[in-house]
């Protein structure tokens, strides 16, 4: 039988933090959670649209544990201010999700100057991440869950010299190299959790193809030219649900088989069920991750550094 949001086991006395969990996949995996008795902080950027997203939660759970945390990943001094809120109220976080994201836009920056895709996409859940894991940490074997994609496959390696592609900047290869970050990132959080001799575990997940409001974005905001127009109609025609693209990452947020370093996605890669898929390990893979986190802690000035156990 093909794995489902059905098969999420209890929940209960769970804390989980869903980034954009406001629509989309996130939505579809805050509802999830909280369906399974979890403690579900949705970690959004639009008030009313979270306000929305929170009462049809309810409108299904009418018992759901709720919890409203304002981010904005494209400024860091939000982020450092939505973690405060969450440590301040929870000793412990067993889940946290890192599924916000942007995808080609126009050449534009955060807040901080960085460019938005990789700014928002990752240096945002990096400093999100860095700054949860006292309270991950608490957690009996709490998991940490990154979202990639395919267009991972599209990018180049990030330039410690260029991160922001200022030299040449390009709306899909920015994407694909922020995506790449986050497989990177998935990587060498895990690697770090097991040198610590840690039982928390961070995993990676994609949702294939998906038809959520991430193509038409793209379009109305006009950074992935025609290729951007032709995705949004191919998805809007032949692309899963929201609620089965988000199944991968519950699979690895929640499956009691799943451990720390897999990757879950669909099983014929756009399209199908949840499974554990092979993890590609390129020659440069190391380096890779390496020249991450170098680039990631100088650029954020916050380091992500897991004490041993």
């Amino acid at each position: 039988m093909a794995w489902t949001e059905k098969d999420v086991p209890d929940l209960s006395g769970h804390t989980a933090v869903v980034t954009g969990a406001n629509g989309g996949l996130g939505f579809q995996t805050a509802l999830a959670l909280a369906g399974a008795g979890a403690h579900v902080v949705v970690a959004a950027r639009d008030p009313e649209k979270t306000a929305s997203a929170t009462a049809r939660i309810r409108e299904r759970y009418p018992a759901a544990s709720l919890e409203i945390v304002p981010l904005d990943l494209g400024d860091l001094s939000v982020v450092s201010a939505a973690a405060d809120t969450v440590l301040a109220a929870h000793e412990r976080v067993d889940l946290l999700v890192n599924n916000a994201g942007v995808m080609a836009m126009p050449q534009r920056t955060t807040t901080d100057g960085f460019e938005m895709q990789l700014g928002v996409d990752h240096l945002g859940h990096w400093a999100f991440t860095a700054h949860l894991l006292p309270a991950l940490l608490r957690a009996p074997a709490a998991r940490v869950v990154t979202v990639t994609s395919t267009a991972r496959f599209m990018g180049g390696p990030l330039d410690p010299a260029d991160p922001h592609m200022r030299k040449r900047y390009r709306a899909w290869g920015s994407y694909a190299r922020a995506k790449m970050a986050n497989y990177h990132f998935g990587l060498g959080l895990q690697q770090h959790f097991a040198r610590a001799g840690l039982a928390a575990a961070s995993l990676i997940a994609h949702p294939g193809l998906s038809n959520t409001d991430l193509q038409a974005r793209t379009v109305r905001e006009g950074g992935g030219g025609w290729v951007g127009a032709a995705a949004h109609a191919m998805t809007a025609r032949s692309g899963m649900t929201p609620l089965e693209g988000a199944r991968p990452q519950l699979r690895a947020a929640t499956d009691p088989a799943a451990v720390g370093g897999e990757l879950y996605a669909p099983r014929f890669g756009s399209h199908g069920p949840p499974v554990r898929r092979p993890i590609l390990r390129r020659y440069d893979l190391q380096k890779q991750i390496d020249v991450l986190w170098e680039v990631s802690a100088r650029e954020t000035g916050v380091p992500l550094v897991v004490p041993p156990a």
